[in-house]
């Protein structure tokens, strides 16, 4: 008998990666479902099921590797911030360049700046620990604040600041924490010169590697004819990781490197741009998962009530206090002094500093001074670690509510359920480089705007999709559900059934009509997406969400023609 349990109990640790793994995934996607709606994001249910799942909770998987879940966090983080320049519209770029990169480097480091103060001179805590403190946990996180502002109704000026100075403060923070803990790491052997030429090299040059290999990686795109949409997928993930292995090799920054790689595909016209999209979204999703699940399991949430050698009290009470100061001193000084002469309103200001969620760099730089051998890397990750789970659960949740009360919410355009893939083989044979992608028709919504006849799109240019988003009493839809079942029936029973049918029809249409029933029921609405085939009579309207097909080279030109068309309606 104890022959066989050994033998079980042997296999288990062999398989426990694919039997832990798949299992945690499973608990936090039920979860997040159902918790999604009352706006807890899904990187806070991820941590949680790490922390459960991991030593201190059931200790179902007892990973204890600091290094190698270093290495797994870079890894994950390269995919994330590759993702998130790919998100990155060069047009709202535009329109928030100055205080989204402004926030994204000199408001980095004035929040550095400011968390220093208050933790080295305020509470009096050791020099080096207060400079690792201030430097890991001064980035914003994209994936937090993605996951949460995707449900707030904002201005899209003040959505696009928040979102593009949360992926691209990210390297900024990496460089400040790489160059610090080689300093400390090495008591003080690099000298001013020296660390500011590794900071200005870093910084400067990883751009240029991003860059060049993104440019390379679209002209190989459009130049292959492979026969398989997956070998897309493969150049570009390879680009993003050779993208960071090449700086990083150079002594350069690779995060920064990947991230600008991303902007520069993410603006870029290639073919099998949206089925690209759509992979990459479903990787970084996959990634920011995994990452915090494996960062949730390598904590010890035991060691927070523990007394601190090296700042005195126990973690529980400096966690609280680095997030006090971190969310109420640091980060609100950094954003009205790091935007003044922008232009911004003091409420919009409030809520970029509300706004400033803590997540996945802040604890994966928090593995940095650790596997660097300092001797207080692991309270710092404990530390790093419960700030951040304090900043996704009482920020994040109180979001809406903030947006609400500085009354910044407004009507948003809605994201459309629908999308379309289309991979022409056949045209690819012959050299014909064709993509599909979507354009966002202008404001405001339900506008009148052309017929698709009177379209003037190039050659080759098809309108393959509508999507349109249309309000409807909550009767309506109701009552929409019943017609659905009738017509499933009347396919079953026949001819008898479809004169029920068509009975139950034009009752059911003359009680919409006539808004029976309780007046509460008819003033609750909710929003039925249509898909429509475009055909030559088909009017397009404002907020329609239109799916195209043409040559990779007349892409622009379309969206001009698109959107050109509402300007010149009377």
């Amino acid at each position: 008998m104890d022959f066989v349990l050994s033998i079980f109990t042997d296999s288990i640790s062999s398989n426990i990666v694919y039997l832990a793994l798949p299992l945690i995934l499973l608990v936090v996607v039920v979860s997040a479902t159902y918790l999604d709606k009352k706006s807890i994001p899904v990187i806070l249910v991820a941590l949680f099921a790490g922390i459960v799942f991991g030593r201190d909770g059931l200790k179902f998987w007892n990973f204890d590797n600091m290094e190698l879940a270093s290495y797994l966090a870079n890894f994950a983080l390269v995919i994330i911030l590759f993702h998130g320049g790919f998100c990155t519209k060069k047009e709202n770029l535009k329109q928030v360049a100055l205080p989204a990169i402004g926030l994204a480097t000199w408001g980095v480091v004035l929040t550095a700046v400011f968390t220093f103060i208050c933790l080295h001179f305020i509470l009096g805590w050791d020099r080096d620990i207060s400079i690792l403190l201030s430097v890991i946990i001064s980035s914003t996180d994209a994936a937090a604040i993605f996951s949460i502002l995707r449900k707030q109704a904002l201005g899209t000026k003040l959505k696009s600041t928040i979102e593009i100075e949360s992926g691209a403060n990210d390297p900024m923070a990496i460089l400040l924490t790489v160059m610090a803990v080689q300093a400390i790491s090495k008591s003080g052997e690099m000298g001013a010169a020296a660390f500011a030429g590794l900071f200005f090299w870093k910084f400067l040059a990883a751009p240029v590697f991003g860059i060049v290999i993104a440019k390379c990686a679209v002209w190989l795109i459009n130049k292959l004819i492979p026969q398989e949409n997956g070998y897309y997928y493969i150049i570009l993930f390879c680009t993003s990781l050779f993208t960071y292995g090449l700086a990083e090799t150079f002594n350069s920054s690779g995060m920064l490197a990947a991230f600008i790689a991303g902007i520069v595909l993410g603006n870029a016209h290639f073919v099998h741009k949206q089925g690209v999209y759509h992979f990459y979204s479903s990787i970084s999703m996959i990634a920011n998962i995994l990452l915090f699940v494996l960062l949730g399991i390598v904590v010890e949430p035991s060691s927070w009530f523990r007394e601190s050698s090296y700042t005195g009290g126990n973690l529980f009470v400096n966690g609280i206090l680095l997030f006090i100061f971190l969310s109420f001193a640091a980060r609100p000084l950094a954003v009205f002094l790091g935007t003044i002469g922008m232009k911004i309103k003091f409420k919009d200001k409030l809520f970029i500093a509300w706004a400033g969620l803590r997540g996945a760099v802040p604890i994966s730089l928090a593995t940095y001074p650790a596997v660097a051998g300092i001797s207080s890397g692991i309270e710092i990750f404990n530390l790093v670690f419960f700030a951040v789970l304090l900043s996704v659960a009482i920020q994040g949740s109180l979001l809406g509510k903030v947006a609400k009360w500085l009354k910044l919410s407004t009507a948003s355009r809605p994201e459309s359920p629908f999308s379309l893939e289309f991979f022409t083989k056949n045209d690819m044979e012959v050299g014909q480089k064709l993509d599909v992608f979507t354009v966002d028709l202008p404001d405001p919504e339900g506008a009148k705007g052309p017929r698709v006849r009177d379209l003037k799109l190039p050659e080759n240019a098809l309108l393959l999709m509508i999507a349109r988003r249309q309000k409807v009493p909550s009767l309506f839809k109701r009552t929409q559900k019943i017609l659905n079942v009738l017509n499933r029936r009347s396919i079953k029973y026949g001819e008898e059934a479809k004169k029920l049918l068509y009975e139950a029809k034009d009752i059911i249409s003359k009680m919409n009509e006539k808004r029976y029933f309780y007046e509460s029921e008819n003033e609750v609405e909710n929003d039925i997406w249509q898909v429509l085939l475009p055909k030559a009579d088909t009017i397009l309207r404002g907020w329609d969400q239109v799916t195209v097909i043409s040559k990779v080279e007349d892409e622009d030109k379309v969206k001009e023609i698109l959107l050109g068309s509402f300007e010149n309606m009377e």
